[in-house]
């Protein structure tokens, strides 16, 4: 798939998968399997954003991807996030879809809202809210009519 088929059609909270096309080399080969990894993951889509304009400049449409936390004894250190444009020559695939039921957490409404959390159902959700305590937070259910979209427009369903 392509940059453009993910922002058209991978909900929000769906594990994706980007390659470059080569070839995995030996684990052996620590410095290149490093280099290789960098162009070769997947990762949470955790926000799509449409085409915007700065000033005199134009941004095409882009989409963020959730790779990695580093931390230790429950603290997150670091959050790795990926975001790539339509211009992008990798190439996508939606491995996972969110579950029916499940619920997203988002940091607003809206079309560039951002995901938190994806809770496997509103109590968890709930609980999870209570914890972190983000104040505009919006929790959105993952509904069958998601599924049944996927499936009338040809898409599989994970």
């Amino acid at each position: 798939m392509s940059a453009h088929t993910i922002i058209d059609n991978a909900p929000i909270g769906s594990i994706v998968a980007w390659s470059d096309g080569t070839p995995q080399p030996p684990t052996r080969f620590r410095k290149k399997l490093a280099a290789w990894q960098s162009g070769n993951s997947r990762g949470r889509l955790i926000r799509k954003q449409g085409g915007r304009g700065v000033g005199n400049v134009s941004l095409s449409a882009c989409f963020t991807l959730h790779e990695v936390d580093y931390g230790a004894g429950g603290v997150i250190a670091i959050r790795v996030h990926r975001t790539f444009s339509l211009e992008s020559k990798l190439h996508f695939t939606v491995v996972e879809r969110p579950a029916i039921g499940s619920v997203r957490v988002l940091d607003r409404p809206g079309d560039d809202a951002e995901l938190f959390y994806l809770a496997i159902n509103e109590a968890d959700a709930k609980e999870w809210l209570t914890r972190h305590g983000y104040p505009h937070a919006v929790l959105e259910e993952v509904t069958a009519d998601e599924a049944g979209a996927d499936l009338i427009e040809g898409r599989t369903v994970a």
